[in-house]
């Protein structure tokens, strides 16, 4: 009877060379970790860029190329980090910027996000009501507003004496050539009606619409320029390789953010600037849109 060999003794040398490398490993791992979440909840909210874009047109007049317009949409008063101070230097940034233009695509107060305080429209648009265009500021109205108060909503900015087109339109003229600047309702909430927004439009001239959501875009006809728009807030969160993993879209990162072209037509989607349900941003940060139209 042959006896079994007794295991050899563990060697724990190997374990203890390598238990200081697994904690430090570890340390900076969670070190990586809290960084993100300390851009991602409060560094990148409370930031502000001006992101500017060139847009070419196809027969856009001679006397308005070059037009420079401000988009600044989803400001939602009262989210974190937008407080009337913020308000004062987003309205002093897009001043600064000189534009020809100024577009608000809805979404001017919040009701409920976490970390936020209440804002009154009143307040809000007082100071909006220091924006300066040499064609006008206008605006229209997004789901948040309607479902806090949209007639109050839009007494506050008219007061202010921003111009409100709900399925309206405005005419500008400049150096003996016009185009329109048209407001389409919110697909959610504002009862949308493209044909009236666009009644008063002289048939040949060229047009910029704009509207809170961009899932209006394919029922917009190809006359119609340029469609601007906001409300996805580019889905507040970009991941490297995974994308935006919530789009508040029917089409998905199709109408996310950016410069989109679909055959003839042109959409804009602005990132905008406040938060909704988290208040969180990770590689979209609060912008201001430059938009040069050529």
């Amino acid at each position: 009877m042959t006896e079994e060999a007794a295991p050899s003794p563990r060697d724990h040398t190997a374990d203890k060379k390598w238990r200081p490398r697994v904690k430090v490993i570890w340390r900076a791992l969670l070190c990586c970790l809290a960084f993100l979440a300390l851009w991602a909840f409060v560094i990148e909210p409370s930031r502000l860029i001006l992101r500017e874009t060139q847009i070419t047109l196809p027969s856009w007049p001679a006397s308005f190329k070059g037009l420079r317009i401000a988009v600044i949409s989803d400001l939602h008063a009262g989210s974190p980090y937008i407080t009337p101070d913020k308000i004062h230097q987003i309205v002093e940034t897009a001043n600064a910027a000189q534009p020809d233009l100024i577009l608000l695509p809805g979404d001017f107060v919040i009701q409920n996000v976490l970390g936020g305080k209440f804002i009154e429209p009143e307040i809000m648009a007082s100071e909006l009501k220091r924006l300066r265009a040499r064609h006008g500021v206008f605006a229209t109205l997004g789901n948040h507003d309607w479902w806090y108060n949209g007639p109050r909503v839009m007494k506050a900015l008219e007061t202010a004496g921003i111009m409100v087109l709900e399925n309206d339109a405005a005419i500008i003229e400049h150096s003996g050539e016009t185009i329109w600047i048209s407001g389409i309702g919110d697909k959610w909430e504002g009862n949308p009606d493209i044909a009236s927004a666009l009644a008063k439009v002289d048939k040949n001239a060229p047009i910029i619409a704009f509207t809170h959501n961009p899932d209006i875009f394919p029922s917009i006809p190809t006359k119609v320029a340029l469609t601007i728009a906001g409300h996805t807030h580019g889905g507040q969160v970009a991941l490297p390789i995974i994308g935006r993993p919530i789009v508040p879209s029917d089409f998905g990162e199709r109408y996310a953010a950016g410069h989109i072209v679909e055959g003839a037509k042109h959409l804009f989607v602005t990132s905008g600037i406040g938060t909704s349900i988290l208040p969180v941003r990770f590689r979209v940060p609060p912008e201001i849109s430059l938009l040069t139209i050529n």
